[in-house]
């Protein structure tokens, strides 16, 4: 072999050893690089939504309409999850206490579980796949059809006009929405101890349910399904606006935005039980 062959043969050697170490420096380093450019991304974005959120009143009208497409398409999903949610807790507090001869206390399970965690997180499901997959896929169909930079164009704020009304119609309406919900959550408590497996009776069973919990639960409760909800309207209309290449991209968008929902409705639930039911005050009728 012709020494000119030899150092073409090292020098593709060495270009192929630059490929694979540059592919290895990527495959670590790109993911949290990515990550740490969305979160900038989406700092920026709730920021804007922040400072452009004084003026959406001229909108009120939009607000309204935003609000009532929410509650005519998700009241009824999130009335029979909300239920069934609450058979799952009745049935799952029978069975863990049955077997310990303890079916009387069967309330102090259906109480936590309903209105502390399991409610708040199913609600989030709902929310974050009814609206806010709605959301992603509406602003990502406008932004591929150029209308936000329309909008932009003529003077009118996309992110006051598309992103704040439906932050403020989401305000509005998923607190009652929640509590309908928990209410349901709670008749499907008795349905299932009461009705179905008739282990405890009525008193009884409303007797310790009812101990276990107070209006500051609800409160509680309430405000994590509030902060649930922000969290998702601004994590849908984040990657709504950035939504590119036509629908594969809008679907793709739409994937990522439940993903990142679902992962903030973990981070949000537990961050709010470990600060609004810590250990030191978990508010149970337990010792002397």
């Amino acid at each position: 072999m012709e020494a000119h062959e030899i150092e073409a043969q090292e020098l593709e050697e060495r270009r192929a050893y630059l490929r694979r170490s540059t592919e290895l420096t990527e495959g670590l380093v790109g993911p949290p690089r990515r990550i740490g450019v969305g979160a900038g991304d989406f700092g920026r974005h709730v920021w804007r939504t922040m400072v452009e959120l004084p003026g959406v009143g001229r909108y009120s009208g939009e607000i309204l309409r935003q609000a009532s497409f929410i509650i005519t398409g998700s009241t009824l999903v999130i009335v029979f999850m909300m239920f069934l949610i609450g058979t799952f807790c009745g049935l799952e507090g029978n069975a863990a206490l049955n077997s310990y001869g303890a079916s009387s206390y069967v309330g102090a399970y259906t109480s936590w579980c309903g209105l502390r965690e399991a409610g708040p997180i199913m609600f989030g499901y709902i929310f974050a796949a009814k609206v806010g997959c709605g959301i992603v896929a509406e602003i990502g169909s406008m932004k591929t059809a150029d209308e936000l930079d329309a909008m932009d164009a003529i003077g009118v704020s996309s992110t006051r006009f598309i992103v704040c009304t439906r932050l403020v119609a989401v305000w509005l309406v998923v607190v009652p929405l929640f509590l309908i919900g928990i209410a349901f959550e709670q008749l499907a408590n008795f349905f299932v101890v009461i009705g179905q497996i008739s282990q405890s009776s009525l008193g009884g069973f409303e007797h310790v349910h009812f101990s276990f919990q107070d209006p500051a639960d609800l409160l509680y409760a309430t405000i994590k399904a509030f902060a649930e909800g922000t969290a998702i309207v601004l994590i849908a209309t984040f990657f709504g606006v950035r939504a590119r290449g036509g629908p594969v991209g809008v679907g793709a968008a739409t994937a990522m935005s439940m993903v990142a929902n679902l992962i903030a409705i973990h981070v949000i639930s537990g961050l709010l039980t470990r600060v609004l039911w810590s250990g030191y005050s978990p508010n149970a009728p337990i010792g002397g």
